[in-house]
């Protein structure tokens, strides 16, 4: 039983599993780049110790660093979060050789379920369908991957085996093309995960994006708490998450065979810890395994705001040997939440990213609103990490009442010093697609310009004045509107009693 966790990552979802671990009497470890000397998850942490420069390899790829520290310091547990180490299985099985707890899956279960092409393998064989691709056919050189994407038909991903995050992803719609964005894949892969293999995958056109968050103890129990809609995407990287998913919406049916299938996939594989299971759902409601995130997601928040469990003291726990605290039957989904990203990039600009130091930050507050966050005024955002400022979460009683809640809160975020996406999230909350859940994996790169929404507000003051002129035009008719007298200068009924009188 451990009573101190070594975090060994960075930013908002550092300080996240440190306000969870405090909630729960444990000490915490953070660990460090230099770049990331001042950072909040330092400041909050009990202990604080330097890994090195402020290049990802170089501090927190640093597996062996990371566990030296940990057994130094007397740590008894290590939380990856999620990217850097979080889906490498050597580095789950080198925190047991040195008599750590690794909050998370098991080596072999991140080994068979981390690595994509292997997961859907793995699942291909218990019967469960998987978007066409390489499943199954081992670490591919580039030249097999080029003699195998005519077999399986353009437009193509080329996806990284390990990592996740849209990291070590490419588009490939031309044969021609794919040696060029093979080359980048790769590299990109290589520098986040310290993986450079990728696989094919077909593009399957119209899809939506749907996640299944599960969780699974080491005593056989594992549950799903529902789904969560993660269609907003640009390059592949989330921007926009949603609980639950409008596509769904009230169909039960759909939801727990996809609840069923991600438990499924999860014992086929042993798993132990959370992870979520991801799918792609086509406009016939006919769903295919994607991938497995043998970790803790991102957009976690949404999940804990409708089903009130908290996931990251979850994990914990089912890390200290506890059961499960709830059986399926338990979970109950109440309302809507929607969770935006807020990026340092310029969304006027093809979204490059912005880096400088933050002046000026007032974060909104109020009812039913989130912000889990890593910086504040005169943090600097560098160019050697994701470019993620915040996660904004909000709850409300239906989905119109969270999007309604979310402009609130848009309209009272305020950062100064950098370019943020918040411009983006707030005409997205304008957007009459997104409003009626009408959106796909290509909405926002196909369908979608920031720069057309707001000509388009422009315009709103115009209609409104063409509408109250109309309806000041309808009132002032039925204002003077003559009603006719009747020809007799009495009532009906006053006539009717003469009448009767006079035949008495």
């Amino acid at each position: 039983m451990f009573n101190k966790v070594l975090i060994a990552n960075r930013g908002e979802i550092a300080v996240r599993i440190i306000r969870a671990c405090r909630e729960l009497g444990l000490e915490t470890v953070a660990v460090y780049s230099e770049a990331d000397r001042q950072s909040l998850h330092v400041r909050y942490a009990d202990e604080a110790y330097l890994l090195g420069p402020a290049p990802a390899r170089e501090s927190y790829l640093r597996s062996h660093k990371i566990i030296d520290i940990a057994r130094k310091c007397g740590a008894g547990a290590i939380h990856p979060g999620y990217g850097f180490l979080a889906e490498r299985a050597d580095f789950a099985a080198a925190c047991a050789d040195a008599g750590l707890t690794f909050i998370g899956p098991k080596p072999d279960s991140i080994a068979n379920m981390g690595d994509k092409a292997m997961a859907r393998a793995t699942v291909a064989n218990a019967g469960v369908a998987v978007v066409p691709g390489t499943e199954g056919r081992g670490n591919l050189g580039d030249e097999e991957l080029l003699a195998i994407a005519p077999q399986l038909g353009f437009p193509l991903l080329i996806k990284a085996q390990a990592g996740g995050g849209g990291k070590g992803m490419r588009q490939v719609s031309h044969l021609d093309e794919m040696p060029t964005l093979i080359a980048a894949a790769r590299r990109e892969a290589e520098s986040s995960f310290g993986d450079g293999n990728v696989y094919l995958e077909k593009v399957v056109q119209g899809a939506r994006h749907i996640e299944i968050q599960i969780l699974a103890d080491t005593h056989g129990n594992a549950i799903h708490l529902g789904e969560r809609e993660c269609s907003l995407q640009r390059r592949h990287q989330k921007l926009l998450e949603e609980a639950p998913s409008p596509f769904v919406g009230d169909d039960e049916e759909l939801r727990e065979k996809m609840g069923a299938v991600a438990v499924q996939a999860a014992r086929a594989v042993d798993y132990v810890n959370a992870g979520t299971v991801e799918f792609l759902v086509d406009k016939d409601r006919q769903f295919y395994f994607l991938e497995m995130n043998t970790r803790l997601q991102v957009e976690h928040p949404v999940t804990e705001m409708i089903t009130g469990i908290d996931i990251v003291a979850e994990q914990v726990r089912i890390a200290r040997g506890r059961q499960l605290a709830y059986q399926q039957d338990d979970i109950q989904r109440r309302g809507a939440a929607i969770e935006a990203r807020v990026n340092a990039e310029d969304p006027y600009n093809n979204f490059m990213p912005s880096t400088g130091k933050i002046t000026h930050i007032l974060a909104p507050t109020g009812p039913g609103v989130r912000v889990d966050t890593g910086v504040y005024t005169d943090f600097e955002i560098t160019p050697y990490y994701d470019p993620m400022i915040s996660k904004l979460s909000v709850w409300g009683e239906t989905r119109g009442q969270a999007i309604l809640r979310m402009r609130r809160a848009l309209e009272e975020y305020k950062i100064v010093g950098v370019h943020t996406n918040i411009p983006f999230h707030q005409t997205m909350m304008d957007s009459h697609r997104f409003l009626a859940g009408q959106y796909d994996t290509r909405f926002v790169e196909e369908r979608y310009s920031i720069v057309e929404m707001e000509k388009d507000k422009e315009k709103f003051p115009e209609i409104a004045a063409v509408m109250a002129v109309l309806v000041a035009h309808r009132r002032a008719l039925e204002t003077t509107h003559v009603m006719r007298r009747n020809e007799r200068d009495t009532s009906n009924w006053k006539w009717f009693g003469r009448w009767e009188r006079m035949r008495g």
